[in-house]
């Protein structure tokens, strides 16, 4: 029931109006019982119901702390309780549905299952440990293939990591290029936005230029950069040289050409100043070629040369008609390149602390497939499989330590 009333001090002064809802356990986000206040709107009415409350013996709850015990009172697994965080965070509606797959029980259900699977077969080999003896053959290729398939769903649950990555950090863009080649006026075009300044003067832009747009689902941050080239001008220099830090701290580096010109000697300075040292560094960004201004000349002259070669995608433009956006977008989806599991018509993803325990028990079924194949001991087997189910334990919070669980609370907000 919602209860109406109000809200008065210990001299009976009237505080606010408000509504009280109370949640018993075990009908509650925590399986406890919950007294939820509604107070009138802004920062003061809430700011003296609270005080009072503390008053009154309460504390303020520290954070993640009502995820944490729904979390240790069994509503939630592990992975749940992380996708709650990653709800709440989320910055498109893809990355708010892949948190709610995710809540919903995606990962949870088959880690569930492999860790079931796990202890069934240890408590097998367990038994013919001791009791060999008394119990039928061990059928080897049968168990051989229930590790296989086993690995074959983690394998298939890691391909999500980069997904899940890419919803929750985004995706950084350098559009880099010589003036006057059209650089901002993709930016422009593709946020749809005037951000960027746009003439005919080479080098108006003179530093770095962000806009924030959504890709197939995923945010994406788009750096219009100074154009690249050797120049006098003590301001101008700046910029490029921050052309050059944008682009070097880029996923994608995306070098827009002049489909008029062709490519040119300035072309080939930059390529080797900007995408060549990158390729040497040791995080390489995936390179696209954007050939704009088609409106003026064909593109077929460069993009059919050797000049094209080097970069992942090549894609005809012209930003200020806004021609050629479908392919861009469908090559820049491609480029970055997404793994994903179904469940239920929904897709969730795991995280960098998921998929190292998924990774981890990938190579403990590994070498128990080895180990099986060699004819080892059984106690060999066993150490393996019971490595592969503390890892999937590690996921769900069958098997995780303290110090794991605060670490993961800690970045949860005040209130989840």
């Amino acid at each position: 029931m919602v209860e109406y009333g109000t809200i008065i001090d210990a001299s009976g002064a009237l505080i606010d109006e408000v509504l009280v809802v109370p949640m018993l356990a075990p009908r509650s986000y925590t399986r406890e019982d919950v007294i939820e206040i509604q107070c009138h709107g802004g920062g003061i009415c809430s700011r003296r119901v609270l005080h009072l409350c503390l008053e009154a013996g309460a504390r303020l709850a520290q954070p993640g702390e009502f995820t944490l015990r729904a979390f240790l009172n069994g509503r939630l697994d592990l992975s749940q309780a992380e996708n709650v965080a990653q709800l709440v965070s989320a910055k498109t509606v893809s990355a708010a549905e892949t948190a709610l797959a995710g809540l919903q029980g995606g990962l949870s259900l088959l880690v569930q299952s492999l860790r079931a699977e796990c202890i069934e077969m240890l408590a097998d080999i367990d038994a013919r440990v001791d009791f060999d003896d008394e119990l039928p053959d061990l059928d080897t290729i049968s168990l051989i293939q229930r590790i296989q398939k086993a690995q074959q769903q983690v394998e298939q649950a890691l391909t999500t990591e980069r997904r899940g990555k890419l919803l929750q950090v985004g995706i950084q863009v350098a559009i880099v290029g010589r003036p006057n080649v059209g650089k901002s006026s993709l930016l422009n075009a593709w946020s749809q936005t005037n951000k960027a300044i746009v003439t005919s003067v080479a080098g108006t832009t003179r530093d770095v230029i962000e806009a924030g747009i959504v890709v197939g689902g995923f945010p994406v941050k788009l750096l219009d950069t100074a154009g690249i080239r050797d120049t006098s001008d003590e301001v101008e220099s700046i910029g490029v040289e921050r052309s050059i830090v944008a682009a070097r701290g880029a996923d994608v580096i995306v070098m827009v050409v002049n489909a008029k010109d062709g490519w040119t000697e300035e072309d080939t300075h930059i390529f080797d100043r900007v995408l060549k040292i990158r390729e040497m560094s040791s995080r390489v960004a995936q390179s696209m070629l954007v050939i704009n201004k088609i409106d003026q000349a064909s593109a077929s002259t460069i993009a059919g040369s050797k000049f094209a070669n080097p970069f992942d995608k090549v894609v005809a433009t012209c930003a200020t008609q806004r021609v050629g956006f479908e392919d861009l977008e469908a090559a820049f989806l491609e480029l970055v390149g997404t793994g994903n599991v179904i469940v239920g018509g929904k897709m969730w993803a795991v995280n960098e602390r998921q998929a190292e325990q998924l990774l981890r028990a990938s190579k403990a079924l590994e070498r128990l497939q080895v180990s099986i194949k060699q004819n080892l001991p059984m106690d060999f087997w066993a150490v393996d499989i019971k490595e592969a189910a503390v890892a999937f334990g590690e996921v769900s919070g069958d098997d995780v330590s303290e110090e794991v669980l605060s670490r993961i609370f800690s970045k949860f907000c005040i209130g989840k």
